[in-house]
């Protein structure tokens, strides 16, 4: 039998090719709007990012996200996306620490 096939995606902030599931979608809507989808279901143009706070800023000072995502991408909902990301790691390491 053979294995399942993992679904590999690049994150846009360091450039690794890593499982999909380990990365953070990040997903521009029909109507333009740019938001995290942290369970990989919404519906839209999707870009990866690493979920760490280095990755993402990386990707936002080359303006890769807002290439992938075909869209210009203000200030604060960059800002919105980092809080998101500190926010989901810490709950997962008080999942794992506990």
């Amino acid at each position: 039998m053979t294995p399942k096939k993992i679904p590999l995606r690049r994150c846009n902030g360091c450039g690794e090719s890593k499982p999909k599931k380990e990365l953070v979608r990040v997903v521009r809507a029909g109507d333009g709007t740019v938001s995290l989808d942290l369970t990989g279901k919404k519906p839209g143009r999707g870009a990866y990012v690493c979920p760490s706070a280095a990755c993402l800023a990386k990707a936002r000072k080359a303006g890769r996200i807002a290439r992938a995502l075909e869209v210009s991408i203000p200030e604060e909902i960059y800002d919105a996306m980092a809080a998101e990301i500190e926010k989901a790691g810490a709950q997962k390491g008080e999942t794992h620490a506990g």
